[in-house]
């Protein structure tokens, strides 16, 4: 019988914090584990859960924001030590629209040594919504453009007895996320700001029930918190338009899914 679980190696964003870091969730099947988001923090995070880098087979960045992408390339450094290379299994890249252009102007910045062999490292560039079920063993893969950047983009994973789990990224209110959220086992969706501090680009914790009731989702997971959000009863602000059952996330928590 195949295990799947999510962990959340990072609920925050880009403000420093020992209690937070910045995004990161780590999505494992039995033969795979992907990296969704690799901010600042996530390669502690994951040894802390008894991953190294060497057995991640996919990295997806919902957006090219630094607290959603900055380890990036301390991650591809470290696969190539010790010398010559470590890594023998391809990786995948995938993101939206400009993820190869994002993963090139880094190997320029760094001088080539973010450059691997040929193969070892294969991008797949996302449009604005699809479906998938050959990228992955473990899952069948969709994702819609979410309103936040233009290469913005939510994912949804289904496992083989149809077991969804939706991430948002960061995003406004968006009707493409409550389409690919319609009936997911789970949602994992940024809740940056407590309501009255809406900020442009980014969503509440009464607007991310909102979209998590229209979508008829079973668990949302909220995550992504500014500190500001820590003065804040976030659960009962959420309570206003949810009424299904809520988790707050927190760097380390572990999610089993069928």
């Amino acid at each position: 019988m195949k295990e799947y679980r999510i962990t959340i190696l990072g609920s925050g964003t880009c403000v420093p914090s020992l209690k937070r870091s910045s995004s990161s969730v780590l999505l494992e099947g039995t033969d795979e584990k992907i990296l969704v988001d690799i901010g600042p923090g996530t390669i502690r995070r994951l040894l802390e859960v008894g991953v190294v880098i060497d057995e991640v087979d996919a990295i997806m960045l919902t957006h090219f924001h630094p607290d959603h992408s900055a380890e990036l390339p301390a991650f591809i450094f470290s696969t190539k030590y010790p010398a010559p290379m470590r890594r023998e299994k391809s990786i995948r890249l995938i993101g939206g629209t400009g993820v190869r252009n994002f993963y090139e102007n880094l190997v320029s910045a760094f001088q080539n040594y973010l450059a691997l062999p040929e193969g070892l490292l294969k991008i797949e560039e996302l449009p604005e919504c699809g479906k998938n079920d050959r990228i992955f063993t473990d899952f069948t893969f969709e994702w819609m453009s979410v309103a936040h950047r233009p290469e913005s983009r939510a994912f949804r994973f289904t496992t083989g007895t149809d077991f969804s789990v939706v991430y948002s990224g960061d995003t406004d209110y968006s009707e493409n996320l409550v389409q690919l959220a319609r009936n997911a086992h789970i949602l994992i969706c940024e809740s940056a700001f407590p309501d009255g501090a809406k900020t442009d680009g980014h969503l509440t914790p009464s607007l991310a029930g909102r979209i998590a009731s229209m979508a008829g989702v079973r668990h949302l997971v909220l995550t992504h918190f500014y500190p500001v959000c820590e003065g804040y009863d976030i659960e009962a602000q959420c309570r206003k338009t949810y009424s299904g059952r809520l988790t707050l996330a927190r760097d380390l928590l572990e999610i089993e899914i069928g």
